[in-house]
């Protein structure tokens, strides 16, 4: 594991720091570990007083979670799941925004054993009954906006024995968080899990199916901290609040920004709501956020809102800006060198193996000095971090030449034979995709990750595209299947493929090619009623931005749908359109 950063000196000229990083990177570790015990317990004994979640609210005032409440919370928490039968192994739901509440749930599961279940408050009925059906959710913690849904859905969940409330509202047989932690007892003794026992299952995007559950160890906090720590250039204890507007239901919110700011002993702001750039500029000059993660997409918008933040905000503290799930692109990159003062550190990683590959601003060298760390190259997803061993391998599982486009591929071992603690368990009572994951015995190989990408001399990856159907459109990873599956079922809809359409602001949105049943005319009216069938039984982000009506789709001659040709003619649209729009008027 990467030290305590200790006190930073001047910083001063230095070469190239990454060879030796990541030759000399050893990872420590432990046997026993709770996620639970070093993000919150640990901090309770030697800074209780700490603010943990700082609550921003629009409608009452900001509320402080400090770590000592936490802590306590989450004692009482899990002293009530265990009355109600919650034990060790248990999945229980957490349905909960940006809160302190989340993050009192997660400690309070984490700590028992359990196995906690993020699920976002976006996720429409069939999106929700899906996840909770696979995973045997025995309890769900819900956000009264949620609670409508997941009433109605209970009754088709046998597994799901119980919702708990955290909020206003009316009951009808739910139980109330503040009631069970008023009632609960004061007491409760951190599990003593093993570093390799399930934490989290987070479900990810499948291409060709159900969503996919992925079980995350409570050593792979340990595996996420040299991306974490790299990506914010060090983390220096002497630095202000984080703040992403990621949410905390999946790896981003949770894996990139919530359990490494608790595992650090600092503060991270929680806020929900529609993201709004000039907000969130306002939102950090005020409370000193100095680290960030700021998805591509919020920093465009930030940049079109606010070319000259600096002028509107002259008191921002930003040090760090981490940025995931699509190409910051040259304008951006630029932006945030030029006007907000800090290069920005591109991140790739996933679900199963995440914050694996990045670039770093600044370090501590052995002497303790701030010195630069390796250069961030536009363009560029930037390197394999410390302790992970990345390639990209071509299709019978051997590394590529530099130059050479083929997978992006993480090894199970490191460069000095040590396993990785940063792997999944495996997906979800589906062994067949855990195999499937890997080019030989499952993590003891290369570990795809579905993603192709060029590596140059240097060691600096370039992103080529997704090697699979899935793509990622605003940060969000998306995987066809489910959506084509709300689509054809309704009755207008005789054959569907999604694909993603180029989009210069979010990298991509969703596009959705369909033949239409028999008899039926396609108009404006269908294509409303067909993005609300997605938009209210999946997610917002999944509701396709544009349907197109065609007399039929490319098929393999053994009846599969030839995504690949409508991505292709999306691509060549969009260029199309491009040099149009760049030809000179006549």
């Amino acid at each position: 594991m990467l030290p305590t950063a200790p006190a930073a000196s001047a910083t001063g000229d230095a070469p190239d720091p990454y060879p030796a990083l990541h030759a000399t990177f050893q990872w420590d570790v432990p046997e026993r570990f709770n996620i639970a015990q070093v993000c919150c317990h640990r901090w309770e004994a030697e800074t209780p007083d700490a603010i943990a979640v700082l609550h921003l609210r629009e409608s009452a005032r900001q509320a402080d979670l400090t770590y000592g409440s936490l802590a306590r919370k989450a004692r009482r928490l899990s002293s009530a799941l265990a009355r109600l039968g919650i034990a060790r192994g248990d999945r229980v739901a957490v349905v909960l925004p940006q809160r302190p509440h989340t993050a009192v749930a997660l400690m309070a599961i984490l700590q028992m054993g359990a196995i906690a279940v993020p699920l976002s408050t976006l996720f429409g009925p069939e999106a929700l009954q899906a996840r909770l059906a696979d995973s045997g959710a025995k309890l769900a913690i819900v956000d009264p906006l949620a609670l409508g849904t997941l009433r109605a859905l209970k009754e088709h969940l046998p597994a799901l024995e119980r919702l708990v409330v955290a909020g206003k509202g009316e009951r009808q047989g739910e139980s109330d968080w503040n009631d069970l932690i008023d009632s609960a007892k004061p007491t409760f003794d951190v599990v003593d899990t093993l570093a390799d026992d399930p934490a989290i299952l987070i479900y990810t995007s499948g291409t060709t199916g159900p969503a996919k559950g992925a079980l995350i160890p409570h050593r792979a906090l340990i595996g996420n901290l040299p991306g974490f720590v790299a990506s914010q250039n060090w983390f220096l204890p002497d630095g202000g609040p984080f703040w992403s507007p990621a949410d905390w239901a999946w790896t981003g919110g949770l894996m990139d920004a919530l359990l490494p700011t608790l595992y650090f002993g600092r503060t991270i702001l929680a806020s929900s709501g529609r993201f709004d750039p000039e907000k969130a500029l306002a939102l950090m000059e005020t409370h000193g956020v100095t680290h960030t993660f700021l998805f591509p997409t919020a920093l465009k918008a930030m940049m079109r809102a606010v070319p000259v933040p600096r002028a509107r905000f002259p008191r921002l503290k930003l040090r760090a800006i981490m940025s995931a799930g699509e190409a910051v692109g040259d304008a951006v990159f630029a932006w945030c060198r030029d006007q907000l003062g800090v290069v920005p550190n591109e991140m790739f990683g996933q679900t199963e193996i995440n914050y694996v590959v990045g670039n770093c601003g600044a370090y501590i060298d052995p002497m303790g000095r701030l010195q630069p760390g390796w250069p961030a190259r536009p363009g560029s997803m930037g390197r394999g971090y410390p302790g992970h061993r990345v390639a990209v391998i071509d299709d019978a599982g051997h590394e590529c030449p530099a130059g050479t486009a083929g997978d992006v591929a993480v090894h199970a071992r490191d460069v000095h034979g040590v396993r990785d603690p940063i792997f999944f368990l495996g997906y979800w009572r589906n062994d067949a995709a855990t195999a499937a994951k890997f080019t030989g015995e499952p993590f003891e190989s290369w570990c795809r990750t579905g993603d192709r990408a060029v590596m140059d001399a240097d060691g600096y990856l370039w992103y080529q595209g997704r090697s699979d159907d899935q793509f990622k459109s605003s940060g969000y990873r998306i995987g066809p299947a489910e959506i084509e599956a709300c689509l054809a079922r309704h009755p207008a809809v005789s054959l569907v493929a999604v694909v993603p359409k180029p989009d210069a602001e979010r990298g991509a949105v969703v596009k959705a090619f369909i033949v239409a049943a028999a008899g039926v005319r396609p108009g404006p009216e269908l294509v409303e009623t067909l993005q609300q069938q997605v938009r209210s039984q999946l997610a917002p982000y999944e509701t396709p931005k544009d349907i197109e009506f065609v007399e039929a789709l490319p098929m393999t001659t053994t009846g599969k749908v030839q995504r690949s040709v409508l991505r292709q003619l999306e691509i060549d649209r969009a260029a199309a359109a491009a040099a149009g729009a760049a030809a000179p008027a006549s």
